[in-house]
C-alpha cells in the first residue's frame, strides 16, 4: 500500500538516482505482473512499470469521515502548489471550494509557508496531502491560516510516515487533526492523530481485479 521510494522519482540534481523507477524493475524482475497501491506521491511512477498499475486515491477512504465531522463552512486545500490536483478532485467530490498555501522549500524536510490563495476567514480548513512525514509543512500551513482567521485546520494525509520530531510538532502546533491511514505502521501515538483503515477499499479492489469488474468506478 505504501510505495517506498516514491519521492525520488526524478533527477532534482546532478548523478541523483531515479530509485522509484529502480524499483519498479526489480518488482518485474521478481515476477509480479500487476500492482494496487495508493496516493503516490507522483502519478508519473505509473510509467515506471510495463504491467498494470492500479493508483487509488486517499479520498475514498476520508471523504465519510469528512462528511461525519459535520464542519460548519468547510474548504479544502492543498498544502501546497504540487498538490492542487488531488485537492481538486477531493473538493469537486465533496462539493467544496478550494484554497492554496503557496510555500516555498528551502532544503528536504523544511518549509516555509509563503501566501495563502483564497478567503479562509471564519473557514473550517481541510487540508489534503499524500504523505506527511515530518509534519513541518502542515504545522506551518495550519498557523498560517489561522492567521488568516481559518476557524479550525485539520489535515488528511494518507501516508502517516511521522518520522524525526513529526509527533512533538503535531502536538504543539496549530493543526486541529492529523487523519493518516495505516498503510504504515506508527510508531507513536497522539490525541490529534486519527487512523483509518485501508484494508476494505483495497480488499474490494482485489476482488474486482480478480472478477475482471471494473475498478474505475470506485473512483466516480
Amino acid at each position: 500500500p505504501y510505495f517506498g521510494y516514491a519521492r525520488q522519482d526524478r533527477k532534482a540534481a546532478p548523478r541523483v538516482p531515479i530509485t522509484a523507477k529502480l524499483v519498479a524493475d526489480m518488482f518485474e524482475t521478481a515476477g509480479i505482473d500487476r500492482v494496487v497501491t495508493i496516493d503516490l506521491h507522483a502519478g508519473q511512477i505509473q510509467g515506471f512499470f510495463d504491467i498494470p498499475v492500479d493508483n487509488l486515491y486517499g479520498a475514498i477512504i476520508f471523504e465519510e469521515y469528512i462528511r461525519s465531522k459535520n464542519l460548519s463552512n468547510p474548504v479544502i486545500a492543498s498544502p501546497d502548489i504540487g498538490g492542487v490536483a488531488r485537492a481538486r478532485y477531493f473538493a469537486e467530490k465533496l462539493g467544496l471550494d478550494m484554497v492554496i498555501v503557496d510555500k516555498r522549500r528551502e532544503k528536504a524536510n523544511e518549509s516555509e509557508v509563503m501566501n495563502i490563495i483564497g478567503d479562509v476567514a471564519g473557514k473550517d480548513i481541510i487540508m489534503i496531502d499524500d504523505m506527511v512525514d515530518t509534519a513541518g509543512t502542515m504545522v506551518k500551513a495550519a498557523a498560517a491560516l489561522k492567521k488568516r482567521g481559518a476557524t479550525s485546520v485539520m489535515a488528511c494525509a494518507t501516508h502517516g510516515v511521522l518520522s524525526g520530531n513529526a509527533y512533538e510538532n503535531i502536538n504543539n502546533g496549530e493543526l486541529d487533526e492529523l487523519v493518516i491511514s495505516n498503510t504504515l505502521v506508527l510508531r507513536g501515538q497522539s490525541d490529534k492523530v486519527k487512523v483509518l483503515s485501508v484494508a476494505p477499499l483495497f480488499a474490494e479492489v482485489i476482488r474486482r481485479v480478480y472478477h475482471n469488474e471494473s475498478v474505475n468506478s470506485l473512483f466516480s
